[in-house]
């Protein structure tokens, strides 16, 4: 099975188990009549209708590039984090203030048992999705597996404290400890909502992953080659599971076209078999200067003017410099 066939199966899989989760939610809400187990339920509809949004949008990321779209229809899956980060937000808006009017006007609980019951069974079956969703979202690069995986899990870390709270309602009969924990979650998942926000906007805007960039660097520094000089300008974009990078190998002067190509396809080959084979790399090849000597490996060259110093590792703010900054411009 293809990489996009297994992450819209796993999508389709999370969608009609949260599906039968909401069901059995409501079922317990309309039992006990708690407003805790109401808070649980509508975090459930949220799950859903995030689900099915990434499930979309895992089927449009897969699509091949075309003459309108060519970087590929990748993008989709940061729009739909943000989407479901923007529902998990309204969701905990909307718990909070069914807590409020709860706290004013307590409602009789009973069978609350059965409520705990169901809130924990749920809980459980969330965090197993969620893990699982990360783990196959972070080995694909795939934003809004990561993000519904994650929506998941915080689902499940709230489940946790609601059903401690629960418990404590069940056996004490304080009827202000139901809104008590609707306010408290629906905060929560506020917070949570907020977050995924906050990092599917960042990729959105192509703000750079430091992260990324570190692992490459140290990927050319592992293999590095005499006649890679240094590696700056260099710049990463994220569609979906795609990666497109941009950066400047800087090449001894005398190399010719073809000799410059295949040091340009060595470094190529190193960043593919480092990330995945859903990249592009686009290499622009600069001329040494009298400077570069101090650092360049290269043996018998007959136009060097200084000895080597001292090898300068590739790191994270010298492959990010532009020209301007190094002054090669």
């Amino acid at each position: 099975m293809n990489e996009d066939k297994l992450k819209q199966k796993l999508q389709g899989w999370i969608v009609s188990v949260s599906c039968l989760i909401l069901c059995g939610k409501f079922i317990a809400f309309y039992i006990t009549n708690s407003v805790g187990v109401l808070t649980d339920a509508m975090e459930s509809i949220v799950n859903v209708v995030a689900g099915l949004i990434s499930l979309y949008s895992l089927r449009w990321a897969s699509k091949p590039r075309d003459k309108e779209h060519p970087f590929g229809h990748g993008k989709i899956e940061f729009i739909s984090a943000s989407v479901e980060g923007l529902l998990i937000s309204i969701a905990g808006i909307m718990i909070i203030y069914e807590g409020v009017l709860r706290l004013f006007s307590p409602a009789t609980i009973s069978k609350l048992d059965i409520g705990i019951i169901v809130v924990a069974i749920g809980g459980l079956l969330n965090y197993l999705m969620g893990w699982y969703s990360v783990r196959i979202g972070n080995k694909y690069r795939s934003m809004a597996l990561v993000a519904g995986g994650k929506h998941l899990q915080s689902d499940t870390y709230s489940t946790i404290g609601l059903v401690i709270g629960l418990i404590l309602l069940y056996y004490t009969g304080i009827t202000w400890i139901d809104s008590a924990l609707a306010l408290i979650f629906g905060l929560i998942i506020v917070v949570t909502g907020i977050s995924i926000l906050k990092k599917t906007v960042a990729s959105l805007l192509d703000k750079a992953d430091n992260e990324m960039l570190h692992a490459m660097a140290q990927s050319i520094n592992e293999r590095r080659e005499p006649d890679w000089i240094d590696v700056h300008n260099t710049k990463i974009i994220k569609y979906g599971s795609y990666l497109y990078i941009d950066c400047d190998l800087t090449l001894p002067w005398f190399y010719n076209i073809k000799e410059s190509h295949q040091a340009c396809e060595r470094l190529s080959s190193t960043l593919v078999s480092k990330f995945t084979d859903r990249i592009q790399v686009s290499i622009h090849s600069d001329p040494c200067e009298m400077k570069h000597c101090g650092h360049c490996e290269m043996k018998n060259c007959s136009s060097r003017i200084l000895p080597l110093a001292a090898l300068e590792k590739i790191s994270l703010s010298n492959m990010t410099e532009s020209d301007e900054e190094r002054d090669e411009s």
